[in-house]
């Protein structure tokens, strides 16, 4: 029994030593860690070689410090610069109009319509535009939502969100592209540039309601200066945005390297920001800013003092050439 009690009481004052020596050593055995592991996280990311059986194309370097350079560039800045794309061009156009007015027909409405697009160009104006809007703000969802967004949902609400976002995402992806093919090849002949585009520039369209630029109707032909610059800007990054996104949607069909699928990742952002700020303008444009603008793509036909204030050498040609055509 007394042998008994010796164990234990043995075995009490084993524990409390190793204590007391855990307690002693404990700091310098902290300290001699984080300095290892400081070291070893050093040596990873200088590119430190190691070995694996693996066959992939970083298969001997334990972290891929690339990788993580390309996360952060598109979390600390292609995150923020989409939503100054959006909600930036939105704030800046509506302080626009608040001081500036619209672009009113100085002559009214003259009741007459003039033919414009064809009821195929509509439709496919409205098989680019409706996805474009789609991809704009579920990819302002899944790219920058987490940094925006998420602080302020609950989990399961974020959840269904991002699910909702990724699914619409993939399926508008090719809708768009069948959109922006055809505009593009169909569209590019009324695009080209002219010497008369530099004067509308300069005039800034004859948007502007004071000061020199007040009562300005520089000259257009079927599209203006702007309306050019905003096409060839959506047919270049449309392109990157295709292709890229193509990649990303189709990983098992094409087999892209990591290192082309992080570019990829990159480029389809950067041409997302670019569209989304264009897309702006061109949606202020055609509903608010310009009178009657709007009917364009809505029956095809433009009243024709419109058409004499906006595109008055597109208008002069189909006159007289006999293409003048009015709605019936």
């Amino acid at each position: 029994m007394i042998n008994k009690w010796f164990k234990h009481i043995g075995l009490v004052i084993a524990l409390l030593f190793s204590a007391v020596c855990l307690a002693n050593g404990g700091d310098e055995l902290a300290t001699q860690v984080q300095q290892s592991d400081a070291q070893i996280w050093a040596q990873l990311k200088d590119g430190a070689q190691g070995y694996t059986t693996s066959q992939s194309e970083f298969h001997a370097q334990p972290i891929n410090t690339y990788d993580l350079r390309v996360l952060a560039l598109r979390s600390d800045w292609l995150a923020p610069a989409l939503m100054a794309a959006l909600f930036g061009m939105i704030i800046i156009f509506v302080l626009f109009i608040k001081v500036n007015g619209i672009s009113k027909l100085h002559h009214g409405f003259s009741g007459k319509l003039v033919h414009r697009w064809s009821k195929f160009d509509v439709s496919i104006h409205w098989l680019g535009a409706i996805p474009c809007l789609l991809l704009i703000l579920t990819g302002l969802t899944l790219l920058a939502g987490r940094f925006f967004f998420q602080p302020w949902l609950s989990a399961g609400i974020w959840e269904a969100i991002v699910y909702g976002a990724k699914q619409i995402h993939d399926v508008m992806a090719i809708p768009f592209m069948i959109g922006w093919a055809l505009m593009t090849t169909l569209w590019a002949k009324n695009q080209l540039p002219k010497m008369y585009d530099v004067k509308w520039f300069l005039v800034v369209g004859g948007y502007i309601n004071f000061g020199p630029f007040k009562g300005k109707h520089p000259d257009a032909g079927f599209a203006n200066a702007g309306e050019k610059m905003w096409f060839w800007a959506f047919a270049l990054f449309g392109l990157v945005i295709s292709a890229s996104g193509m990649l990303l949607l189709f990983p098992n069909l094409f087999e892209p390297s990591r290192t082309l699928s992080l570019i990829a990742l990159v480029l389809h952002s950067v041409s997302a920001i670019v569209i989304c700020a264009f897309s702006i303008v061109h949606i202020f444009m055609a509903t608010v800013m310009s009178e009657g603008g709007m009917e364009c793509m809505v029956s095809g036909y433009c009243d024709e003092n419109w058409a004499t204030q906006h595109h008055n050498l597109w208008y002069d040609e189909i006159k007289a050439n006999g293409t003048l055509k009015y709605k019936e």
